[in-house]
């Protein structure tokens, strides 16, 4: 699909991050972008910034994004680009522990991993849902495509260290998922694929002591560094572009293998 200036994207967790890196691309590249975010003063400025529409979304919630594709809609018509990146965790823990002071064994709480699986797996196909039946309703472009869907995975989908597997699971299921959602909609002309992001330069990322990000990076293949979300939003563009490009699973990762902890 070729991004012009008539082309709607929606782009979900696009306030920070790897999301953000995505929505400026797409701007720059000529799309309408919406952000879907729900950190409403964040969202509001980074959308004025970069050309964008925000559009305050719980991606948890069907009302929500129901809410949001409409406003979204309104000001730009229906989208044929939709990008997945909302998520992330909550209770980074053990799956059962034992607090080796006291011997006190704990286990991961049920609510925890519930909103971790909801938040990412749940919102990524919350809003498959909408942007897919939207997209059937346009006419087809060359090839009959009529739109194309990126998610955001993880690498932990596949090597989880010790403490994700709320997250893990949450990212395997997208991970999963991608291939079945293809073939789905593959009559309709819409195509899917999933990016598995290793450890990128993000806010949450950066947060982490220097001499951890240190060691961190240098247990990346090559090159030996974090990734920059702008090589992220990179391969989107390209997933949007090469229209033979689907049902995959991509690792962007510098050759990265994660360890147990």
């Amino acid at each position: 699909m070729q991004i012009t200036n008539q082309t709607a994207a929606v782009v979900t967790g696009g306030a920070s991050g790897l999301g953000l890196a995505t929505a400026r691309a797409l701007v720059q590249s000529g799309a309408k972008v919406a952000i879907f975010d729900l950190d409403e003063s964040k969202g509001a400025a980074v959308a004025a910034e970069i050309g964008a529409l925000f559009c305050q979304v719980d991606v948890m919630s069907d009302e929500s994004v129901e809410a949001g594709f409409a406003k979204a809609r309104a000001a730009h018509g229906q989208e044929r680009i939709l990008i997945n990146c909302a998520g992330g965790a909550r209770g980074i823990t053990r799956t059962v522990s034992r607090n080796k002071a006291t011997g006190e064994i704990r286990r991961l709480k049920m609510a925890d991993f519930e909103f971790t699986l909801q938040l990412n797996a749940g919102g990524t196909f919350r809003c498959i849902t909408v942007a897919a039946a939207g997209m059937l309703t346009l006419d087809p472009l060359q090839d009959g495509e009529r739109g194309v869907i990126a998610n955001t995975a993880s690498i932990a989908a596949e090597e989880g260290q010790i403490g994700q597997a709320a997250y893990s699971a949450g990212k395997g299921a997208i991970v999963g998922l991608t291939l079945t959602v293809a073939r789905d909609l593959a009559a309709e002309g819409i195509r899917v694929n999933t990016i598995m992001p290793g450890i990128f330069a993000t806010p949450p990322m950066l947060g982490v002591p220097p001499k951890v990000l240190e060691t961190l990076a240098e247990t990346v293949l090559f090159p030996n560094r974090l990734g920059q979300p702008a090589e992220f939003a990179s391969l989107v563009l390209e997933s949007i572009r090469n229209t033979y490009l689907n049902g995959q699973v991509i690792r962007l990762d510098g050759g990265l293998r994660m360890p147990p902890r």
